[in-house]
């Protein structure tokens, strides 16, 4: 396989994972905004461009940290690199350049979600219609993602894809701890209400891990139990653990069927978490370093198998 194709594909995968994350992680807040009790809790839509290391793009086009304006940032702006019709498109292009590779309808799949975006750009912007929206745009993904599951090869694209997916995946799951360890700092727990649990059953749900999870861990939800899962679970397919592992498994399937010499290092920071109070700044600096070096296996990876690695390096906007 060219090493061109390869990396096309290779940004397919992560650009198709980083549209329906985006997704998913402004859902996590836009649900607090109902579940959480209202005038008691500060949600700082901001949190979201902190997130996504945006902030002095963020600053070029916008003075005011408000809801609409991150929101927009996010799933209207195609000026941003990293916002959701940009990453639509950047699966478009790479796929259509890529098309004797991949399933005939994964194209056609992929022209109805980038006129779906176009179409409906707005409904994002209210948050009557955000939900809907929303959940379409994951949806869409997914059929996507089912689509490649179903009927490719598990040839050298399928394992380009794979690796794609899986360094975005582990990678937004990261963020979308974050997110709800942002909103924790900023929340009391009333004699009415448990915002944790709140804040951490919508960051399960964000990630279609909420019935995984009480089946695996066998107990409510808390905040401890939910990072030990989506960082640690083998099983799960959005874990940390469970992307790496892929991850593995891709890049040494890769270097047989190529024959290339190939240095993968996937040892990532491991944080020990025995109770609520471990979920604090330490941790949030440990998700932080823990995206650093997701981004050393991505440069790894540019490195091993594409030949404009120093390319590659500058498609990733976000880290």
């Amino acid at each position: 396989m060219l090493s061109r194709v390869a990396e096309r594909l290779y940004w397919i995968g992560r650009y198709l994972e980083r549209a329906e994350n985006t997704a998913r992680l402004v859902g996590v807040y836009d649900n607090l905004l109902y579940d959480l009790p209202k005038g008691l809790i500060n949600i700082s839509w901001y949190n979201l461009i902190d997130l996504n290391s945006c902030g002095d793009a963020f600053a070029k086009r916008y003075q005011v940290q408000s809801e609409r304006n991150v929101v927009k940032f996010l799933l209207v702006d195609t000026d941003n690199l990293n916002s959701l019709p940009s990453a639509v498109r950047a699966v478009r292009e790479n796929l259509r350049t890529s098309r004797d590779v991949v399933p005939p309808e994964a194209w056609e799949q992929i022209n109805e979600l980038h006129i779906f975006c176009r179409e409906h750009i707005g409904d994002g912007l209210s948050r009557n219609r955000r939900h809907a929206f929303l959940t379409h745009i994951i949806e869409r993904c997914q059929g996507i993602n089912g689509l490649m599951v179903g009927t490719l090869s598990r040839d050298e694209a399928w394992h380009f894809l794979k690796l794609g997916c899986n360094v975005e995946r582990a990678d937004m799951t990261t963020r979308l701890l974050d997110a709800g360890a942002a909103v924790l700092e900023n929340s009391e727990v009333f004699e009415t209400s448990n915002p944790a649990q709140v804040i951490w059953g919508n960051v399960l749900r964000s990630q279609g891990a909420y019935m995984s999870y009480r089946r695996t861990v066998k107990a409510t939800v808390k905040g401890s139990d939910v990072a030990r899962f989506l960082l640690d679970d083998e099983a799960f397919p959005r874990s940390v653990a469970y992307c790496r592992a892929q991850i593995d498994r891709a890049s040494n399937n890769l270097s047989q069927v190529s024959g290339r010499k190939h240095r993968m290092h996937t040892e990532l920071p491991h944080y020990i978490i025995e109770q609520e109070g471990d979920l604090g700044k330490d941790f949030r600096g440990f998700l932080n370093q823990l995206q650093l070096a997701i981004g050393e296996v991505h440069n790894v990876i540019c490195e091993n198998w594409f030949s404009r690695g120093q390319h590659s390096r500058q498609q990733q906007t976000q880290g």
